[in-house]
């Protein structure tokens, strides 16, 4: 979902022109950039279901992608977002992080704890869109679609002239990448 991720970013940025693209970008995935040291160390981890393939494993991010967790790394990234670029750019900044974990609910199976660390051995959440990969595809796209879209319509009409062109340029740049993540995304790299 990688690309979902940044569909959102994009669509983001298109209505929030104070807030870097970077950080919009950044903040979609700051959940699994959390997550990477600890997948390292071994204390998350992955596991590949049967068939490989796009969406095809269990992730045991039971400290980076439980609920609580979640919201916890939000409230930090937007109280951080809040001293560059005010109370708006930290909500947005917030929200963001927090999409990340809405956007896995959907596609994860059943591999989402509540509480860090899955306390309290209550039921793991996930709707598993995953084991329906045309479905996933499709609905990525859709987001890569709409982010692509809102972008370009947030850059281009309003410049003029070289701007008109160098915005063109930045919006079709930003189309290409989207699509790129969701091909790596499907073709599992």
């Amino acid at each position: 979902m990688f690309a979902g991720h940044f569909g959102v970013a994009a669509a983001v940025k298109s209505k929030t022109p104070e807030v870097p693209l970077w950080a919009l970008m950044l903040s979609t995935q700051l959940l699994d950039v959390v997550f990477v040291p600890l997948l390292i160390s071994g204390v998350e981890g992955l596991e590949p279901v049967e068939g490989g393939g796009y969406g095809r494993v269990i992730i045991h991010a039971h400290y980076t992608h439980s609920l609580i967790s979640a919201l916890v790394i939000s409230i930090i990234a937007g109280l951080l977002a809040w001293r560059f670029w005010g109370k708006r750019g930290g909500t947005v900044i917030s929200s963001v992080v927090f999409s990340h974990w809405l956007l896995d609910l959907i596609v994860h199976r059943a591999d989402m704890a509540i509480l860090p660390g899955a306390l309290g051995d209550l039921p793991l959440l996930g709707l598993g869109l995953w084991k329906f990969p045309i479905v996933s595809m499709v609905v990525e796209l859709a987001l890569v679609i709409i982010g692509s879209f809102l972008y370009y319509r947030s850059l281009v009409p309003k410049a003029k002239g070289k701007q008109r062109k160098h915005a063109f340029a930045v919006s079709g740049l930003m189309t290409i990448l989207l699509i790129l993540s969701l091909v790596t995304s499907v073709l599992g790299y």
